[in-house]
Formats: C-alpha cells, structure tokens, sequence
C-alpha cells in the first residue's frame, strides 16, 4: 500500500527534547492509513503520548484525542515500534521522558504539485496503461482516482468545499469508477476529465 498519503505529518523528530536529552529516532515507521478511510477521503488528526525510555524503547502508548478510531489504532500499532537512540540515565538525564505528538493524516503527501494541471490534461489511454495489471476491485485505488481525490481534500478550504459535500462528492467518484474505466478504454483518446463526476470536473 503506498503512502498518501502519508499520509503522516510527524512532529516527534530531532528536535523534541527531553529535559537534557535529545530524542533521536532510529526506527519510526509511520502508521499505516487505514486503505478504506483512505479511499473515502477521511483525513483527521490524532494526539498521542507515550514514553520514551532510556534504552530506546517506547512504552504506554495512549490515545489522547483521535478524530477516527482506525487512526487512533494506526497511530497506537505504529509509536508502540518506535525507538530512540538509548541514552545514560542520571544526574541531569532522566531515565524516561514523556512525549505528546499530534500525527495527521492526509492524502497530499506524494502528489503532483500542479495535480489539476495534470488531470486536465491526462488521456484515457494513459488510463488503460496504468491499470493494465490492476483487477476490476483495485481500480479504485489506482494513482489517478487517489490524485483526483487528493485534489479535492486539500485544495479547497472548508468554507469553499464543506467536508460533507466533499465526501459526498468522494463517494460518487469512486461509485462511477467502473463506468470511467469501461468508458476510457472504449475511447483511449478522450479526456479523464471529461468522465468525472460534473460537480467535480467544475473544481479543476
């Protein structure tokens, strides 16, 4: 599964202190995005603490705030396989150090910069190439339809684009998949864009 998304912003990094100590990662593997929550275009934030202790590890992970339980469990299964560089405790040093960290996950993190840009311009036979090997159930969670969905979560602000219309919006693009698949290779030199969704081909 790839990133959106990261999906992940992280704020623990080597810069977080520990009264005298500085927290270095060695192995901080970000929390997997949930794929469905991810296909539906639910983005949130979670606030996590946990420990950090002298030999590196991590321990009592807890959930402070989570805007979605399966980013709350994403979040909890990926800190709780962290690890710092082991430090000495004593004097100034502590032998734990308590962390609290917002982790936010949104589905931006690897697209195009000019994504519009490049969905006005992209090929139903360009389409066709990229899910040659992908099977009926997976075309929804090819590059374009995650790109076209990116596009609508994190361009356009809330007041613009409500979040409720915009995962109605979401939801009707991935229901439509099918006819735009089967449409694309029916005729490889049309537009993608000319077969979203028309609320959503307004936005681009």
């Amino acid at each position: 599964m790839r990133w959106f998304a990261c999906v992940l912003l992280l704020v623990v990094t080597v810069g977080v202190r520990a009264e005298e100590v500085l927290l270095i990662p060695e192995n901080n593997p970000k929390p997997i995005y949930p794929r469905a929550l991810f296909r539906a275009g639910i983005t949130g934030e979670v606030r996590v603490r946990f420990t950090a202790n002298a030999d590196g590890s991590v321990s009592n992970v807890s959930i402070l705030q989570s805007d979605h339980p399966d980013l709350a469990e994403a979040t909890q299964k990926a800190i709780a396989q962290w690890r710092f560089k082991p430090w000495t405790a004593g004097g100034d040093k502590p032998a734990e150090q308590e962390v609290t960290a917002p982790m936010v996950f949104r589905l931006d993190l690897d697209t195009p910069i000019h994504t519009n840009q490049w969905l006005k311009q992209l090929r139903c036979r360009d389409l066709n190439e990229a899910l040659v090997d992908f099977p009926e159930y997976a075309w929804v969670d090819s590059k374009v339809f995650d790109y076209t969905r990116a596009y609508l979560s994190n361009v356009f602000h809330v007041t613009q684009l409500p979040n409720k219309t915009r995962l109605a919006w979401i939801a009707n693009l991935n229901k439509r998949v099918p006819i735009i698949v089967r449409e694309c290779r029916n005729s490889p030199v049309r537009k993608y864009m000319s077969l979203l969704p028309e609320e959503i081909r307004k936005l681009l």
